[in-house]
């Protein structure tokens, strides 16, 4: 089993309220939280509304399907949020 965790830190501009910017973010949830090796969460800056921290954790037995996974959301993460992403840590177990 490999486990892979993809962290990203966002701000967000001009974003004036909590419920705004998980508004804003909720995207992300949505489209990867219901994949079955997938789990995503708000993991920090969860009281500021203008930073936002999200972690991705991908799991499978094959190495390179957690690694696409990740790298599939990062990518998306790059092209549709409407967040800048200022920050990518991405680490995988073994």
């Amino acid at each position: 089993m490999h486990i892979g965790v993809l962290a990203l830190d966002f701000h967000l501009e001009g974003c004036r309220s909590l419920k705004e910017k998980r508004h804003r973010l909720s995207r992300l949830r949505e489209r990867f939280g219901r994949k079955p090796h997938l789990a995503v969460c708000e993991s920090g800056h969860q009281d500021s509304h203008r930073q936002a921290r999200w972690q991705v954790v991908a799991t499978a037995d094959s190495l390179r399907v957690v690694e696409q996974s990740l790298a599939e959301v990062e990518n998306w993460v790059a092209m549709s949020m409407d967040a800048t992403l200022t920050g990518v840590d991405r680490e995988v177990l073994r």
